[in-house]
């Protein structure tokens, strides 16, 4: 069985766990989980994790992340969702990035989970670190290094990251200068940065496939459309953290390239710090090519189930409709009438949408409606160009995030010293 193929009673397994491990010590240090403490984050950065087949063995990692808000106080999850076995994790570092591997000197700091530098997790789990006091620039690259001193087995990750991450022999992590390093365009075991910011109004998740993950995007250029969505915000001084939980190739009906949709929804969404918005992107464009092809009530019934879930959470659910792509291979006619079929469900007034972020105008040739327009188009006819990725991003209407939210942020707690 693939080991994105999680049987719903593994799921259920792997969120019991977590929660075990929020508040029991085993010897080992064990950190708070992301239900333990929640009062006052927000979310400036998360990467979905999936399974690989990478392992790791007494070698520091040290991972770039772009954020999107700021703050004065800091967290980081680290997940071993796909593990088998489990995971050690020590000497946990954040610093302002400086050029390549390199940190800024000075702005090194030591992260702790329940007031130790060494942690084990469980397989399954998801452990979210002890606050500290850093400020977190907006928009900016900030550093996060870890050491993995035994051998992790397959590890999770998130494969495609469109950043250079660094991966260096021993325990380097508080090093200014990395040697004899190895990159990679993944992040692995890291899963979210979260801050505390007294002017955030809260965080929206953008939820999607490789449209949403940055294929078609520079490597390195951070002009992924949620990137681009939270650079727009910033330059209107609306204070939401835009959180990037693409998948590329994942659909909403089936696990396949990580946990699908509808059952990533609780912890990709729901469990963001923060969360008050969701935009659903182009899951739905993985299902239509896949086989046998699902019809669109079966989109559309996933959609509804998703739109529920958010309002039971008092979550608004923006959705979007899906981008042409005739002209790619495997391409049909009957794809596109499906298509066509669920984006009039989403533009009508009964879908139960909150707002709709209309990908398809924004990105298909007014001549050829069932084609990109050949400006934002990558070559593929399946992925938006950058210009077609921030045509994406600036179809999405700001003051939808500045309404008064019903529902106040909680107070922040005070952070712990770390050195």
């Amino acid at each position: 069985m693939s080991k994105n193929h999680f049987p719903s009673w593994f799921r259920h397994f792997a969120k019991t766990t977590l929660l075990m491990a929020c508040a029991v010590h085993s010897g080992q240090a064990v950190g708070h989980g992301k239900a333990a403490v929640i009062d006052g984050w927000v979310g400036t950065w998360a990467a979905s994790p999936q399974a690989s087949g990478d392992t790791f063995n007494a070698q520091t990692l040290r991972q770039i992340v772009r954020t999107s808000i700021g703050g004065s106080v800091v967290r980081v999850e680290v997940s071993n969702q796909f593990g088998s076995q489990p995971l050690r994790i020590s000497n946990v570092r954040i610093a302002l990035r400086g050029n390549g591997s390199s940190i800024v000197s000075g702005t090194d700091r030591a992260i702790t989970f329940g007031g130790s530098t060494q942690i084990t997790l469980p397989v399954g789990a998801r452990l979210t670190s002890d606050p500290i006091q850093f400020q977190v620039p907006a928009f900016g690259d900030v550093a996060i290094s870890m050491y993995l001193p035994g051998a992790t087995g397959p590890a999770t990750a998130h494969q495609t990251g469109q950043q250079t991450n660094y991966i260096a022999p021993g325990d380097v992590g508080s090093s200014v200068n990395l040697s004899n390093v190895s990159t990679t365009g993944s992040y692995y075991f890291l899963t979210n940065l979260d801050v505390q910011n007294s002017q955030a109004l809260g965080s929206v998740v953008t939820l999607g496939a490789s449209i949403t993950d940055g294929v078609g995007s520079n490597f390195n250029g951070n002009d992924r459309w949620p990137n681009v969505l939270a650079k727009r915000l910033l330059q209107q001084g609306i204070q939401v953290g835009v959180l990037n939980q693409g998948i590329s190739g994942n659909r909403s009906l089936a696990d396949g390239a990580g946990l699908s949709a509808e059952h990533r929804f609780d912890s990709d969404v729901l469990a963001q710090p923060g969360v008050r918005w969701v935009i659903y992107s182009d899951d739905p464009i993985n299902d239509l090519m896949a086989s046998p092809q699902p019809t669109a009530t079966q989109l559309i019934d996933v959609l509804k189930r998703l739109i529920a879930k958010a309002h039971q959470n008092q979550i608004k659910f923006f959705c979007s409709t899906l981008t042409p792509y005739e002209g790619t291979t495997g391409w049909t006619s009957s794809q596109e009438q499906a298509r066509q079929q669920f984006n009039s469900f989403v533009r009508g007034a009964a879908s139960g949408c909150d707002a709709v972020i209309d990908q398809d105008t924004a990105t298909h040739d007014p001549a050829k409606p069932t084609w990109f327009l050949p400006a934002f188009d990558t070559g593929d006819h399946l992925h938006p160009n950058v210009a077609g990725l921030a045509a994406i991003a600036n179809a999405v209407d700001l003051g939808l995030f500045t309404a008064t939210p019903s529902t106040p942020l909680p107070p922040v707690q005070p952070p712990t010293e770390s050195s």
